[in-house]
């Protein structure tokens, strides 16, 4: 039974009745797995949504795509960005700039996702990359920042590495979609990166991370077989084994006979 894809109306009539799942995919092929398991929400890499295929892979996913601040540039950068990603499928985008910069998306009715917590572009202001909010006077700057973010007519923020208690607080007295990233379950939806599920991250395991499934040994195994697989060839090549008579053509005897007549008629 094919799936509904939300609308930012149904995303808020959900607010605080069910926990939504969401990913960060790369790839085609995350996307359409995400679409098959019933996951709700995607963040991408902007050129992902703006594939044609796209679409077809995840027709139901409320898809966010998402880029760092200054990969985009100025508020009006931000708005011709988000009209190309808006026109080519996406439901919402994500924005780690000044709130005066979701301000002006919003007010040209683009759906915009926040950043609050933990931000990775901006941890330089709290400290680097650990958690935000784990005293009272830092909690309230999380909850603040969600405020601005209500003011400035965002949909939803992503709530990364906040404590838990403090997140739940938040999210019951905002309107905003929270979305947590290692943030609790006191927020809307659960998000984590299709990385570090499949285990194909090689890097640092964060906290809040889960692994599902071990791709990268797979992908060593996989690279293992290539090697294998290339070093037959050139043995096959070396010692004459390829090309055999059935991966080459021939030619009709008699034209070959009147070809060399005329090859060495020319020589």
């Amino acid at each position: 039974m094919s799936r509904k894809r939300p609308t930012v109306a149904d995303l808020r009539a959900m607010k605080g009745k069910r926990q939504l799942t969401m990913l960060r995919v790369l790839t085609l092929e995350e996307a359409e797995a995400a679409e098959r398991a019933g996951v709700d929400i995607d963040s991408v890499p902007p050129e992902l949504v703006l594939n044609p295929q796209y679409r077809d892979a995840a027709p139901s996913l409320f898809t966010m795509p998402g880029d760092n601040f200054f990969e985009i540039g100025t508020a009006d950068d931000f708005v011709r960005w988000s009209f190309r990603l808006y026109k080519a499928g996406a439901d919402a985008v994500y924005c780690s700039a000044g709130y005066a910069t979701i301000k002006r998306m919003a007010d040209d009715a683009i759906p915009v996702i926040g950043h609050v917590g933990l931000i990775p572009s901006r941890a330089t202001w709290t400290g680097g990359f650990k958690a935000v909010g784990k005293t009272a006077d830092t909690a309230m700057q999380v909850f603040e920042a969600v405020k601005q973010l209500e003011a400035a007519g965002a949909i939803g923020a992503e709530i990364e590495v906040v404590p838990v208690e403090v997140a739940k607080a938040i999210s019951e007295r905002t309107s905003l979609i929270m979305l947590s990233m290692g943030a609790g379950t006191g927020c809307d939806a659960q998000y984590l990166f299709a990385e570090d599920i499949l285990g194909t991250n090689r890097g640092h395991m964060p906290r809040h991370s889960k692994v599902y499934r071990n791709f990268a040994a797979e992908y060593d195994r996989l690279q293992q077989e290539r090697i294998a697989a290339f070093s037959e060839y050139v043995a096959d090549v070396n010692s004459g084994a390829y090309p055999e008579d059935r991966h080459v053509v021939h030619m009709d005897p008699e034209e070959l006979t009147l070809f060399m007549k005329k090859v060495d008629a020319k020589s």
